[in-house]
């Protein structure tokens, strides 16, 4: 299970004396049978938008019925804890309560809304619904094929999206739910926005 701090870390203003939040970007990877069967947490400061702290839970059985990403659930790099979904919930709850987390962000948000029903008193945010708009993402070629809404008609994906923004074809989505979720939030980081910006993205 990962986790870089100890201790809470609770971000109360940004350089122009406002209140600022901390937030998370959540992950999650679902097997065969469409549940959940890995879940990634990444807190960060609502100002800087840098990392402040991560967890990384697998869930039991849904596991072991296996998913097309279930080679990725484990690495040298991300320690995961283990454990039943109602216990890796409440833990994950607990932990970003102490950390004053309201807000979640994802990408393509109503998917892991839709199979986190527990977490349905937090504000979800969808980061695609800035990312894959050309008025918001300014890294979106002019020449780029979008809707008449401004959003790509392909190749809008985590993958695409950070690829474009941070001009590195060599970058792959791993589809292991912690990596994910990092690099999700680099999505945001590299858009530049404020999280007040974010109200556009409310699900």
């Amino acid at each position: 299970m990962i986790e870089s701090n100890s201790e809470p870390y609770i971000s109360n203003e940004n350089a122009k004396g406002e209140k600022v939040e901390n937030f998370a970007v959540i992950d999650t990877e679902t097997n065969w049978n469409d549940e959940v069967m890995s879940i990634g947490i990444v807190i960060a400061d609502g100002s800087t938008k840098e990392k402040i702290a991560s967890k990384y839970y697998i869930i039991t059985p849904e596991y072991r019925v296996g998913g097309m990403f279930s080679h990725e659930l484990r690495s040298s790099e991300n320690e995961a804890r283990i454990t039943d979904r109602k216990q890796a919930l409440g833990e994950l709850k607990q932990w970003m309560d102490s950390y004053q987390v309201r807000k979640l962000f994802a990408y393509n948000a109503t998917f892991d809304k839709k199979h986190l029903p527990e977490y349905a008193s937090y504000q979800w945010y969808d980061i695609m619904r800035l990312a894959a708009y050309q008025q918001y993402n300014k890294a979106i070629p002019a020449s780029a094929d979008c809707c008449k809404t401004g959003r790509l008609k392909r190749g809008y994906g985590v993958e695409d999206i950070l690829k474009m923004l941070s001009r590195n074809n060599r970058y792959r989505e791993t589809h292991n739910a912690v990596t994910d979720a990092e690099d999700e939030l680099k999505i945001m980081k590299l858009l530049g926005y404020g999280i007040s910006e974010y109200a556009a993205a409310l699900i």
